[in-house]
């Protein structure tokens, strides 16, 4: 019998989505093929400490309550990648690379919080799967880590996983790349605590109202508000300023009674990408909020987006061209916004580990293109495998 490959599946986090990585971890965790793969899960917690624990055996035999769209994810009652985070060793990543595979150390912390290094051993792992959402996870941090750790991993890489993550240096390499965005303002947040009255002033000379202010660096709707009027945006720039140094202010697209479609499509591959058929994201609230994302049933799906052959094409085109533009690789799903009243096609952002449960919209937009879930895990492994190969063949001295 061949033997399995080692996958640690990465999850939990320090970031503002670390619920969100609990639930797309136990999706995985069901999901991947046991006969193939021999799976290693690790969390990090909220404070940062690496944990593993035989409590995730019952998740990957899938025994845990089907409550995916519940956000109660914390709760070990609820998914037991809650119950990793709670109880078991901790893991160390090594600072030396491992000549034959990386591999994460185990240790036992004493009352004193010292490191008992007495029953150390090696957990060998093949790749890391590291399903995290947002900072410290999703920003070029963790893949820093494994890069160091010289670990296979499944997504982009650490300039394309920073350049996602970061709205402001992604719209500019999107508008380099010649793809569409909308007007925007970015300003960083001692600009805006040393002089509101200038930042806003500079704002409304150069876009219209309403605007979406965000935080550059964080992902599922945190700290996002829809500014209507002025009297709206003090509030909106404290809010987006409590999770990032740098403010983005979008202007809106599409008239007051028309919003703008929300239209997004899957990107899979490295260097020879493939983007999936469009989807369309119809909001239960004024606009994809967290809360419309992950607590209110009342939003819908469309899949496929009800577009025209011409404009789908147009959509998957650019989706690959966005994705190409931040040195992206493995997956990422792109998001669009087209005028109601004009049809033309914006791009938004790229999120570089998107959402991964059964019923998100990566994987789902992959059904429809005619790859399966468990399908979309093994080769999302294999292209991670493939990128860590290619960079193995750089040189870095002239020795």
């Amino acid at each position: 019998m061949a033997k399995k490959v080692r996958v640690g599946v990465l999850f939990g986090g320090r970031s503002g989505e670390h619920e969100v990585s609990l639930l797309s971890a136990a999706s995985v965790l069901q999901n991947i093929d046991k006969k193939k793969y021999e799976v290693v899960p690790i969390g990090i917690t909220k404070e940062g400490r690496w944990v593993t624990s035989g409590h995730a055996q019952r998740l990957l035999r899938g025994e845990h309550k089907d409550s995916e769209r519940n956000l109660r994810a914390g709760d070990p009652e609820y998914t037991e990648s809650a119950a990793v985070l709670a109880k078991g060793e901790a893991v160390l990543v090594p600072p030396v690379p491992s000549p034959d595979s990386g591999s994460l150390i185990p240790f036992e912390s004493d009352s004193n919080r010292q490191i008992d290094r007495a029953g150390d051993h090696l957990i060998s792992v093949d790749i890391i799967f590291p399903v995290l959402h947002g900072t410290f996870g999703e920003d070029g941090t963790i893949q820093g880590l494994l890069e160091l750790a010289d670990i296979a991993y499944v997504g982009a890489g650490v300039l394309g996983s920073a350049a996602g993550m970061d709205k402001d240096v992604m719209k500019k390499l999107f508008a380099a790349a010649g793809l569409p965005i909308v007007k925007h303002v970015t300003v960083l947040r001692s600009e805006w605590e040393k002089d509101p009255v200038n930042v806003r002033k500079r704002v409304e000379k150069k876009l219209k109202y309403p605007f979406f202010v965000k935080p550059a660096n964080l992902g599922s709707s945190v700290g996002i508000s829809k500014v209507h009027n002025r009297g709206e945006l003090d509030g909106a720039m404290y809010e987006a300023a409590k999770f990032d140094r740098k403010i983005v202010i979008e202007e809106g697209v599409g008239k007051k009674k028309r919003r703008a479609r929300e239209i997004e499509c899957s990107v899979l591959g490295n260097d020879d990408p493939k983007a999936s058929v469009p989807g369309e994201i119809v909001p239960s609230t004024e606009f994809y909020d967290y809360a419309a994302k992950y607590l209110d049933e009342g939003s819908r799906l469309v899949i496929p987006a009800k577009l025209s052959k011409k404009q789908q094409k147009r959509v998957q085109e650019m989706a690959v061209e966005a994705f190409q533009a931040v040195d992206c690789s493995g997956l990422g799903r792109v998001d669009f916004l087209m005028d109601p009243d004009t049809d033309k096609i914006y791009v938004n952002e790229i999120n570089t580990m998107p959402g991964f449960t059964a019923i998100s919209m990566y994987p789902k937009l992959w059904e429809a293109s005619g790859v399966e879930y468990a399908d979309l895990i093994d080769r999302l492994i294999q292209l991670g495998f493939e990128r860590h190969k290619d960079k193995k063949r750089n040189r870095y001295s002239r020795e």
